[in-house]
């Protein structure tokens, strides 16, 4: 439902699955409007249930792998092991890749990582140009990007204040809640971090 309302706002149809979307948008999550969940049909219990689910056939899978059963794999629809291919045969193959943009989408900064079309062979992966996104979409995308960028610059230059401005620049965060709330969120996740031993930077 959240894509086919961003077709009917934006004019353009979005890839990512309803629930996945609207996690990194300010639209449809919202305490002040909790009959957007039904509306939208937004299974927020969906990826925490797919991780159970998960942890609990690795739990299976290792009880059986313990009492002798055996290991079988059959390749999947997942690119890995088909780019490897396609590099080392130079068999090409087409796919949707997450790459530099480096000037693949015009009005997007070269800095941020975009998925485009991309050819890949003996060549590697070769990215393939867009041009100009409509001005709605690259706004969306803006978004989100700019919190990346300051993530990033947090870890290169390893000044704690581009968390925060991160955080404060995240449009679902934003959406939620008070600068000061925003800055209160970051301490306690800093005091957390640092008293189950994990390094900031």
């Amino acid at each position: 439902m959240v894509r086919f309302d961003y077709i009917d706002k934006l004019g353009y149809y979005c890839t990512e699955s309803s629930e996945h979307n609207s996690e990194y948008n300010c639209f449809y999550i919202k305490p002040g409007y909790p009959e957007l969940i039904e509306k939208f049909n937004i299974p927020l219990d969906e990826y925490p249930r797919r991780c159970e689910n998960q942890i609990a056939r690795w739990a299976k899978q290792k009880e059986e792998l313990m009492n002798g059963g055996d290991i079988e794999h059959s390749r999947t629809h997942e690119y890995a092991s088909h780019i490897m291919e396609a590099v080392v045969t130079n068999k090409p193959l087409k796919i949707g890749g997450n790459v530099l943009n480096n000037g693949l989408i015009d009005n997007l900064p070269s800095d941020a990582c975009v998925e485009v079309p991309c050819l890949v062979d003996g060549h590697g992966v070769n990215p393939c140009h867009v041009g100009r996104l409509p001005v709605q979409c690259a706004a969306m995308n803006m978004t989100n990007i700019n919190a990346q960028l300051l993530t990033i610059e947090a870890a290169v230059t390893c000044k704690k204040e581009h968390i925060y401005q991160a955080a404060m620049l995240d449009p679902h965060t934003g959406a939620q809640l008070s600068i000061d709330d925003i800055v209160k969120m970051c301490d306690e996740l800093y005091e957390a971090h640092e008293n189950a031993g994990y390094p900031i930077f």
